[in-house]
């Protein structure tokens, strides 16, 4: 379990410190894109907002690899409007951007539209939280520890396609709790890990971009993500998810990804 009080710690005008709680499984020196994630959809939530209106979809670009380190995020609004804004972000570290990032912010649907949903209902959340397997090389004590998992099929040291039930052991940024939205972008990143089907030790495989988008807003602090990896020689692969809550599917997710052999 993390013995962090949180992902990171405000420390005014758009700068965070990041705590050891962020580390990637490959290295503790760098960041897992979930934080990352979370702290961009977060400052898109907070910036002008407009009653009535929600972030549907986030897209963030991971320029490089995100130092365990102090970031500055910033955000601005580049195609404003009542119904639809788009909005833009980054974040730096030592004045160089490593994420760049877009969201769209749209008028919320009347209460009274019929719901629409194709998806079947989430499996039921397991009672317990097993301990991690035998995960050779693992950087285990930063982000996984931070996420408590309940898996009910395949896991980060099973070959996928795979499912679990995940929330936060601790909230995004100290002091706060985390939104709906925070909560999806934190466990969104991951989807590659659940559903990979490539073997990490022959492979080098790094998703260079994450795209979230939400139909609702999920509710409570348990997320169930069912992720799937496709890969092709010659190509690259694409990892997809849908996320969902107690009641029901809320949202998919969408990763690109490099694949190449480890030297």
């Amino acid at each position: 379990m993390s013995e962090n009080e949180a992902f990171y710690e405000p420390l005014g005008d758009g700068r965070y410190a990041s705590t050891p709680a962020t580390a990637g499984p490959w290295s503790p020196a760098f960041q897992h894109g979930g934080p990352v994630s979370g702290l961009i959809g977060r400052a898109f939530e907070r910036h002008d907002p407009v009653a009535g209106t929600r972030v549907a979809r986030v897209t963030v670009e991971i320029l490089s690899p995100v130092p365990v380190a102090e970031l500055q995020v910033n955000v601005r609004v580049v195609r404003p409007g009542k119904r639809i804004a788009l909005l833009e972000g980054e974040i730096t570290h030592e004045g160089r951007q490593v994420v760049r990032a877009s969201a769209w912010r749209i008028m919320a649907a009347p209460s009274h539209l019929a719901p629409v949903s194709h998806a079947p209902d989430p499996p039921p959340l397991p009672g317990s939280t097993p301990p991690f397997g035998d995960w050779a090389g693992a950087h285990l004590d930063g982000y996984l520890s931070a996420m408590e998992w309940r898996p009910v099929e395949g896991a980060f040291d099973r070959p996928g396609p795979g499912t679990t039930w995940a929330r936060a052991r601790i909230p995004l940024v100290a002091g706060e709790p985390d939104t709906p939205l925070v909560r999806a972008l934190t466990l969104a990143d991951s989807a590659s890990g659940i559903g990979g089907q490539l073997d990490y030790a022959k492979w080098l495989i790094i998703n260079t971009d994450l795209t979230v988008a939400l139909h609702r807003d999920p509710a409570g602090e348990w997320l169930c993500m069912a992720a799937s990896l496709d890969a092709s020689p010659g190509g690259s692969a694409l990892c997809q998810a849908t996320l969902a809550d107690p009641s029901g599917e809320c949202g998919r997710a969408l990763q690109t990804l490099l694949v190449d052999e480890q030297t």
